[in-house]
This record gives C-alpha cells, structure tokens and sequence, in this order.
C-alpha cells in the first residue's frame, strides 16, 4: 500500500508533518481530517516507475522541443523578456477554464482546449507546460506552483484548497470573479488618471513651446530696446535659457532626483513614508485607501470562504497587499489569530481600517461568517471605488485646468511686465514734458 507524507495545519494554525499510509490521495487527506487537522499538503512517498517514467519525459520534454519553444521557454524566465502575462489574458483563462471545468469537463482536456486555441504565445507554452506536468503525476497546484511569475501564492494555494477539499470547480470560479473584479477596480483607475495625465502632457507641450519657441523672442525685443527687466521676468528668461542651451544638465538634474527617490521607496523607511502618504495625499489618497481596503477584504474572504486556513491566508494577503502599512495591519491580524484572540483589535489598532469595516468585522467573526461579511465589506468598498474615482475626476479636471493656466498666464504676464513699465515711463515723460512747454 502507498504511503503519503503530509504537511497540515492544526487548530491553532502550527504545522504538522508526518506520513499515512492508505490506497490513494483522497483517503489520505480524509485520514489527516480526521486526526483534526487541516491538510495543505499531500504527496506520495513512493511514486509507481509508470510516473516516475512519466514525470521523467514531462521534465525533458521541454528540451527537446523546437527551437522556437525553447526560446518561449527561456523568455518566461528571465525578468523583462515577456515572463509575465497581462492580468487582463490570465483573467479571461481563469473565466475559460472554471467554465470548462464547471460543465464537467476534465481539467487535463480543459487545458489542452484552452491550449490550442489561446492567442497570447507566452500563456500557451504555459499552458502547455501545465498539461504536461500534470500527465505526469502532479497536482494542478503543483504545476502551477512552477510558474510563480503568472499565478501569484493567491492563486496557487486557492487551488491547493480546492483540490483538497475535492471542489476545484467552485475555486476556479471564484477565482474568475476575483479576477474579474481586481480588472473592472483596475480599469477604472486608470480611466480616472488618464485625464489628468493627458492635460499634465499638454502643459508640459505648451510650456517647453513658449521657453524654446516664444520667450527668446521677447528677449531679442527687450535687448534691442534696452528695457529694465523686472525681476520675475529675469527669473522666466533664465529658465529659457536652462531649457535651450542646457538641457542635458537639465534632465540629468531631474534624473538624479528621480533616482534618488526611487532608491529612497526601496529602503523600509522611505517605502513606509511614501505608503503612508500616498494613503493620506489629499484627492487621491481616499481613491488609493479604498481600493487598498477592497483588495484586502477580497482577497481574504476569497481565501477563507475556499477553505484556506486563517493564517495561511492572512500571509497570502499581506504579501499581496501592495501597500507596506496595510500589509504592518495584516501582520497585528496574523499575530493576533495565532495567539488565539480576534480579529477585531489589531483592526481597529491600525488606524488605517474605516470603523465600518472594523464593526461588519466584527459581527461576521461573533456570528461564524466572516467570509460572507468580508465579501460584503468588498462589495461594498467596489462602489465606494466608484464614487471615490467620480469624485477625484470631477476635482482634479478643474485643478489640472486651473494649473495650467497658471503656468501659462504667468509667462504671458512676465513677458509683459518690461512692455507695461516702458508704456509707463514713456507715459510719464510725455506728461513731464507737456507740463515743461
């Protein structure tokens, strides 16, 4: 008979590892239910030579593919060379596959289908890759566990627990609607910043335009006549002469402070000001809490409601947050679970959860649904994302319009500043003169 080493959680969230010996996969995970704990785990210990032949000619298959395959191949491993699939392709093959699946369809055919028919070159030697993995005696977790670069720890252990728990087709699905859901937030934020950006192109345009093109102009004038200059005129014209005739020094002034402060983010002091303040900026700060609030109670109503264990969930999610003091937040959460207390507290501690989302919290943990609750929590937080996006774009169009005529006036009225004060002065003297007479 076979024996299967385990890896589970026990109630208090500690791992256990140990070996049982019984006639298949599913009564090992129902041997290790039984002992009270919460498998995550279960390989055999001694595979049969069929799938060690199996697995054999899954690894070296892929050398002796064609050369156009191995390039492929080489690109989905090395960092900027095409490894990562645009989230919009994996969310459109999670929504495919727990179709095909859910009609009854086994997974191993569902991918070849998805396979043959995918566009995107990247996602098919992929998929390819898992079809293969699989016909040689792993996990669907397992093979996509190889290719951390696409499917995130989320995704991974998402299918791990439906696997174990004998309801991957249910996991898919909700994998699909996360997905979906993460895209429709995404796609909504970009839309709301695409304006401001366009408008803050537009003025950068003009501006380079009338210090390269308009103002030498007026400063040829101003030599000519020899005019006094104000001092904010000076100011406008040694700007002029910056953009033209130093230019490289310029934008080597301007890289050097954008290096500096890239480098200052990566450090965990400059990361954690620079979360903090992108949570409290004034007109995109409610916009950036929001959404951060929504993905955390998402992505762990998704995981617990899939039969992810607490704790392994509330890691997943602090690895995934994307925000350094939501993910300090997560790390009072986890602390606080393994030491057996609540949730709520290290909630309400932060500082950074809402009183709402602390008190529906709350309720979900007092009445045994916190899944569903945090899933309302992130319902709720999607429109709050939509009412926060309506309102940045209604605040930002007038400010970014306001910005630029700022700018633009301020240099219209440099340049006329020199001309006013020598209407002015020629003013005066024809008026002192008439007196004279």
């Amino acid at each position: 008979m076979p024996k299967y080493d385990y890896v589970a959680l026990d109630s208090r969230g500690k791992e256990t590892k140990g070996t049982v010996e019984v006639a298949n996969q599913n009564e090992a995970i129902g041997r290790v239910k039984e002992m009270g704990l919460f498998p995550t785990k279960i390989v055999e210990t001694e595979k049969t030579p069929e799938k060690k032949t199996a697995q054999k000619k899954a690894r070296s298959a892929p050398k002796s593919g064609k050369k156009g395959g191995i390039s492929i191949n080489l690109n989905l491993r090395i960092p900027g060379m095409g490894a990562k699939v645009k989230p919009k392709v994996l969310m459109t093959f999670t929504r495919q596959l727990a179709t095909l699946v859910d009609s009854g369809l086994p997974l191993l055919r569902g991918l070849r289908v998805l396979e043959k028919q995918e566009r995107n070159g990247a996602l098919k030697k992929i998929l390819g890759e898992l079809a293969m993995a699989i016909e040689g005696g792993s996990t669907f977790s397992e093979a996509l566990a190889q290719h951390p670069k696409v499917f995130n720890r989320l995704f991974v252990n998402m299918v791990k627990a439906g696997e174990l728990g004998g309801v991957l087709e249910v996991v898919l699905k909700r994998l699909a609607e996360f997905s979906e859901k993460a895209q429709k937030i995404r796609a909504k934020v970009k839309a709301a910043l695409f304006y401001p950006v366009a408008v803050l192109i537009v003025a950068v345009g003009i501006l380079t335009l009338l210090m390269v093109m308009v103002v030498p102009k007026f400063k040829e004038v101003f030599a000519g006549m020899g005019v006094k200059m104000p001092g904010f005129t000076l100011f406008v014209l040694a700007c002029s002469d910056a953009i033209r005739f130093h230019i490289i020094p310029t934008l080597g002034i301007v890289a050097v402070f954008v290096v500096l402060f890239l480098l200052a983010i990566k450090t965990k002091v400059g990361r954690l000001l620079w979360d903090k303040f992108k949570l409290k900026m004034p007109v995109m700060g409610p916009v950036i809490s929001k959404v951060a609030i929504a993905r955390f109670t998402r992505t762990l109503g998704t995981l617990v409601s899939s039969g992810v264990p607490i704790l392994q969930s509330l890691t997943i999610v602090k690895e995934t947050a994307g925000n350094v003091v939501i993910s300090n937040a997560i790390s009072g959460v986890h602390e606080s679970v393994k030491e057996g207390e609540t949730i709520t507290a290290p909630l309400e501690a932060s500082g950074v959860f809402p009183p709402m989302v602390v008190s529906m919290v709350d309720v979900g943990e007092q009445t045994g649904a916190l899944p569903e609750m945090l899933l309302r929590i992130s319902d709720n937080y999607d429109e709050e994302v939509d009412n926060a996006v309506a309102s940045m774009t209604s605040l930002l169009e007038p400010i970014m319009i306001v910005f630029l005529a700022v700018v633009v006036g301020s240099i219209v009225i440099a340049m006329f500043l020199p001309l006013i004060a020598m209407i002015t002065n020629l003013s005066g003297e024809g008026g002192s003169g008439g007196s004279g007479d």
